[in-house]
């Protein structure tokens, strides 16, 4: 059997565990920087965001309701294992936002290195849950599943959803903190457009 041919590895259940625990700790870190400078991002994220900015909502509950009615998109179209993980990944970052709050307390961040900081983190943090087959839900389950039947990069169908809430962002926040969080989406699909490739990461 040539090589093209053998088998994918498959990553074993404690390398998925440490590897979502690790990505949404990298992803609650980042929206908790996006956070301390009143800024947004794109995706359910980002629509948490605008609504715990403009009602007063608590963002963590919020960011996990808005992503229950994905759950059962990504069980239909990606099966249980899937839908599992990114419930955990979602439950996860929800819980590790909240609990930096306290842990992390920041008087003030530039917005400029906020936005940035943010997408990298984020960015890294999503290419982990990419690579042991999880999600935070919402828009990165639909991109999913468009770049795994039609070819089309995550990162560049999150861009085009982005676009549209940063829009509905600018009832609710100052043009300027919409232009930096603008800045920190950039930074994040460009991440995962430039990295998230199956012909890059053998494991599944």
């Amino acid at each position: 059997m040539i090589a093209d041919q053998l088998p994918l590895p498959h990553h074993r259940p404690f390398e998925d565990l440490q590897g979502l625990v690790l990505a949404s700790a990298q992803a609650a870190l980042g929206l908790h920087l996006l956070r301390a400078a009143g800024l947004m991002t794109g995706g359910t994220a980002g629509l948490a965001l605008i609504l715990a900015y403009g009602l007063g909502w608590n963002f963590s509950l919020t960011f996990f309701a808005l992503n229950i009615p994905f759950f059962a998109l990504a069980w239909q179209a990606r099966g249980p294992v899937f839908c599992a993980k990114s419930l955990g990944s979602v439950t996860l970052v929800s819980v590790m936002a909240e609990a930096l709050k306290p842990l992390l307390h920041l008087d003030w961040i530039h917005p400029g290195a906020a936005a940035v900081l943010f997408g990298v983190s984020a960015g890294v943090g999503l290419l982990g849950l990419f690579r042991h087959s999880g999600s935070l839900g919402g828009v990165s389950i639909v991109a999913l599943i468009l770049q795994d039947r039609y070819g089309i990069r995550a990162g560049l169908t999150q861009i085009v959803h982005d676009l549209l809430l940063f829009a509905l962002a600018l009832a609710v926040l100052p043009p300027a903190n919409v232009a930096w969080s603008m800045l920190g989406a950039l930074v994040l699909n460009g991440v995962i457009a430039l990295n998230h490739r199956r012909d890059w990461y053998v494991a599944s």
